[in-house]
């Protein structure tokens, strides 16, 4: 099993909430304190134009290399600069790579990815680029899989990826996700719309009620697990309020799932925002560890 990771993904973004400090960190903690070797950590390539084309319009992708401001751009959240696109685009090359990973191995963890508020046209929610689904049309285009599933358990619906596959018998997209908040919800094949202060039992009732049985019936070919550590009690922008053992239990159970049925899973980390970053990367070097223990030996 593979953990795709690059140094370049800490860009400067500035002062700002989304704590990019944490790839570096988890990538950190994996191999220092749980030692993960080294041969375990892959590198991976920027996304290649006619990869991004696969979901992004050309108009879009001209407004970001250009590095212009545009009603395409504006509603980023970020600065538009030349190392923030690069980035977003080395993170679909990440995502694509941990997605080839899990073909080959059972799993993969992409210790980046998950920009699921990008559109084909347009920016929102600190994503210039939907990586998700850049990777699930590449590997359709490289007639690798059929059919793929998105399960994505960040606090935040996935908008992007929603309206992205909307009516795309391919794709089934999964989303749990806090109602009062942004964004504005698009439509997923199943949004689960939970209420502020959902406690740990009744989210993974959820989870235990409608992933299995998805999974049974849609059988997808690979999944891409958005693994977004924001449904934390202690999360700045949210309001709901799993522990991390909830989440441990979470990204257990979604693993478990998948391993079960052979499907491949690859594992992006997406948001979190945690008073105390400390907490949200330990809650990712967790989703990275239960990974590893169910996959690493095989």
């Amino acid at each position: 099993m593979h953990f795709v990771y690059s140094p370049l993904y800490q860009a400067d973004i500035g002062i700002h909430v989304f704590p990019v400090q944490k790839y570096r960190l988890v990538a950190q903690a994996l191999r220092e304190r749980h030692h993960i070797p080294d041969s375990a950590f892959i590198e991976p390539a920027a996304a290649r134009p006619d990869q991004l084309l696969l979901v992004h319009t050309q108009k879009y992708l001209d407004d970001l290399h250009n590095l212009r401001w545009t009603p395409r751009t504006l509603f980023s959240e970020l600065p538009l600069t030349r190392e923030i696109v690069e980035m977003s685009i080395l993170n679909c090359g990440g995502t694509i790579r941990a997605a080839e990973s899990a073909l080959e191995h059972g799993a993969a963890v992409h210790i980046g990815g998950g920009f699921h508020h990008a559109f084909a046209d347009k920016a929102e929610g600190f994503c210039y680029l939907n990586d998700l689904a850049v990777a699930v049309r590449a590997m359709q285009t490289e007639k690798k899989i059929r059919k793929a599933m998105v399960i994505d358990c960040d606090l935040h619906q996935g908008n992007g990826t929603a309206k992205i596959f909307q009516r795309d018998p391919t794709v089934f997209t999964f989303s749990i996700h806090q109602w009062e908040l942004y964004p504005v919800k698009e439509e997923s094949d199943l949004d689960i719309h939970l209420e502020n202060g959902i406690k740990d039992k009744e989210y993974l009732q959820h989870l235990h009620e409608h992933v299995p049985r998805i999974l049974d019936e849609f059988r997808p070919e690979l999944i891409l697990y958005q693994a977004g550590a924001d449904p934390y009690e202690h999360d700045q922008l949210g309001d709901l309020r799993l522990t991390m053992t909830g989440l441990a239990e979470r990204d257990r159970y979604i693993l478990q799932w998948a391993k079960e049925r052979n499907i491949p899973i690859a594992v992006t980390l997406g948001g979190g925002y945690a008073y105390d970053t400390t907490d949200t990367v330990a809650i990712h070097v967790n989703t990275g560890m239960a990974a590893w223990e169910k996959w690493h030996s095989l």
